[in-house]
Formats: structure tokens, C-alpha cells, sequence
């Protein structure tokens, strides 16, 4: 059996590495053997997976932009040395995102087949993406993609697959012993990274604008990091802010609707997994009107379509939905029953499809 040899950057609690975890678990339990690469000291979804036997490469990310691109170029050269001297012609290097190009230089090196999973192409500056995908576009044997729209987008090479992301069964499971229950306020979920282009001060417009709903943000970041980012802002006493969250399950459970309000003209949703996870739990969604997450939501039948930037608009949909039972009640059960079609049992057998006959 083959060597899978799996690189990821930044282990922590996001889409990606999540992802990824649920790869390693499909083809460990499917008897390849399989390692991982990442960078050490944090906790994150690729930590402590059963059967996988892990690597630590040094990086460190800065908020300073010159000493993490510095820190990152780093990072890949020591990559490259220690998986020059680790990989065999025979083994399959996976990598997650494009950002470790470092393992794919050296698995070119040494003859290795490369597969690539793309989850986003909005990585800025320009010269930064046209360097990563130029180096994928010249040493993957194959490429994944997470969605129809990002497939379509970024035509690399001849051999690239659609592999939709999905939920573990640990997900589903816990998600549908809390069916149908009462929920005694409306909350208003968005779980997401701390960013502008992901729509974040839109959401504190939309708090402000509706008072009489709780609205609830998570953000992968730490309270010092939220403090900063709110520094001079007047957020409305509806508004909830939330830390990274190692268990999601309870903000699902008492929410009424999850949003998605990333800006598409700074950053395109090429999927969107938190919206997958609430469609579990009968959420309603609003999310852009463009990217990947248009193929988990049909406007007007289990949420909307809406640019972030019309807030107005927004702030209509969002009470149409939450103030009309009827209505709340038919996009609650066709979010349900489209999540049904993401399921492990798919990915599983396509994820081991991917790695077979190479």
C-alpha cells in the first residue's frame, strides 16, 4: 500500500483542516498509511487523529504582513529540505490548500505523484496567487476541487475532481437527536473567520438594525484579537461576540437562521461548511449571491440570495423569514433534506477514489 504523505500550513479549528482531518480518517480506516505535515504548537482540527502518524515543520504566523510573508517563505524552504530527505518516488503527497508549496517542490523533486485540494482562490496580492497556482499548475498530477463554481473558475490542468465538502457522521448524529425542538428566542448565527471581507461589520449593521433579535457571532479568534478588532465600535446590546469554539453544537442548536455575509467582491465563498452544518440543524440561510455556497442554497426555498453590502435588503429577508411560520417552516425542512446529500458515505468513497491507481 502506498504512502499518503499529507502537508497542511496552520493546523487549527477552520474549513480547511477540518477537511483534510476527515481525508485522513477516510483513508486510514481504508488501511493506507498515511502521514501528516503541518506546523507544531497549536491545537487544531488535525491534532491527535487516530492511525495518522505526524510530522512538525517550523511556522509561526505574525499580524505583521512583512514578517509573515518572511516567516511563511521560511517555513516552506524548511519544508522542502525535510520532506526532500523523508519522501519516497512511490508516495502520494496531498496537499491541502496552495499555500504549502514547499512539499510540492520536493515531492516534484523526487518524482512523487501530487495531489492538490483547493478550497478558495482569494488569495491576495495578485503576484502571491499567481505564484502559488503557478506552482500547483506545474507539479500536480491532480487537482480537487470543493465546488462546481470553483472547478469551473480555475481550469489548471486536464485531471481535476469535484469533491464536495461534507459532514462527519459524529456531525449528523448529534445534529439529528435535535430535531423539531422549541426555541424560546430568534437568534441569528454567523460563524466565520474575523475579517472585513467576511462580512463582519455587516453583521453588527444588521444587530443594530434589528433589536429585537439576538444575533450571535463566532469568530475564529481569540478575545484579545476580538477586542482589538472592535476597538471603537459601538455594537448594539443585541450583539454576541464569541471566541474560537472547539464544539459549535450548542450555538446551532438554539439558533433560528445562520447567515453567510462575506463580500464577493473581496472574497468569494467557494463553499461554506458552517452553512452546511446548520442546514443539519433545519437552519434558514442568507448568503451571497455568488461562489460555491450558491450550490447548498436555492433562493427563495431554503434561504436567500443577498449581496452583504444591501443590508436594507437584508434586514427584509431576514424578518420575512423569522416572522412568517409557514414560511420558516418549509425553508426549515428543505435545508434538511438538501444536507442529506453531503453525506461521509460519499465523501469516503470518492476520497479513497482520488488516492487509488496513481
Amino acid at each position: 500500500m502506498k504512502r499518503i504523505v499529507a502537508v497542511h500550513l496552520l493546523n487549527d479549528y477552520s474549513g480547511s483542516p477540518k477537511v483534510l482531518m476527515q481525508l485522513l480518517k477516510a483513508w486510514t480506516k481504508n488501511g493506507f498509511e498515511t502521514h501528516l505535515f503541518t506546523s507544531g504548537g497549536r491545537e487544531g482540527f488535525l491534532s491527535g487523529i487516530n492511525g495518522v502518524k505526524n510530522h512538525f515543520f517550523w511556522y509561526i504566523f505574525s499580524p505583521n504582513s512583512l514578517v509573515r510573508i518572511f516567516n511563511f517563505f521560511l517555513s516552506q524552504f524548511l519544508l522542502m529540505i525535510k520532506l526532500f530527505f523523508f519522501l519516497k518516488k512511490s508516495d502520494i503527497v496531498y496537499i491541502n490548500t496552495v499555500l504549502p508549496f514547499g512539499a510540492a517542490i520536493a515531492g516534484k523533486l523526487k518524482g512523487c505523484k501530487i495531489i492538490y485540494h483547493i478550497h478558495e482562490t482569494s488569495v491576495k496580492p495578485r503576484f502571491f496567487k499567481n505564484f502559488l497556482f503557478g506552482v500547483a499548475k506545474m507539479t500536480a498530477f491532480k487537482i480537487v476541487f470543493v465546488s462546481e463554481f470553483l472547478l469551473k473558475q480555475e481550469s489548471l490542468i486536464q485531471n481535476q475532481v469535484l469533491l464536495y465538502n461534507v459532514l462527519e457522521s459524529k456531525f449528523t448524529e448529534q445534529a439529528d437527536r435535535f430535531q423539531n425542538r422549541e426555541k424560546s428566542e430568534k437568534i441569528v448565527l454567523m460563524i466565520c473567520s474575523l475579517k472585513i471581507y467576511k462580512g463582519v461589520n455587516e453583521f453588527f449593521t444588521l444587530a443594530e438594525k434589528n433589536p429585537q433579535y439576538i444575533f450571535k457571532l463566532v469568530v475564529n479568534a481569540s478575545e484579545n484579537e476580538i477586542k482589538n478588532y472592535c476597538q471603537g465600535e459601538e455594537l448594539s446590546d443585541n450583539l454576541q461576540i464569541y471566541p474560537t469554539q472547539t464544539d459549535t453544537h450548542p450555538f446551532y442548536q438554539e439558533a433560528s437562521i445562520i447567515l453567510n455575509l462575506s463580500q464577493p467582491d473581496l472574497w468569494v465563498e467557494t463553499f461554506g461548511l458552517t452553512i452546511l452544518e446548520g442546514m443539519r440543524y433545519r437552519l434558514p440561510s442568507i448568503v451571497p449571491p455568488v461562489g460555491g455556497v450558491t450550490e447548498l442554497i436555492a433562493n427563495g426555498k431554503n434561504g436567500f440570495l443577498i449581496n452583504s453590502k444591501n443590508t436594507d435588503e437584508l434586514s427584509e429577508k431576514l424578518n420575512s423569514i423569522l416572522e412568517n411560520p409557514n414560511v420558516y417552516s418549509a425553508f426549515s425542512n428543505a435545508s434538511y433534506q438538501k444536507s442529506l446529500e453531503f453525506s461521509e458515505d460519499y465523501f469516503e468513497k470518492e476520497a479513497v477514489k482520488i488516492v487509488s491507481n496513481l
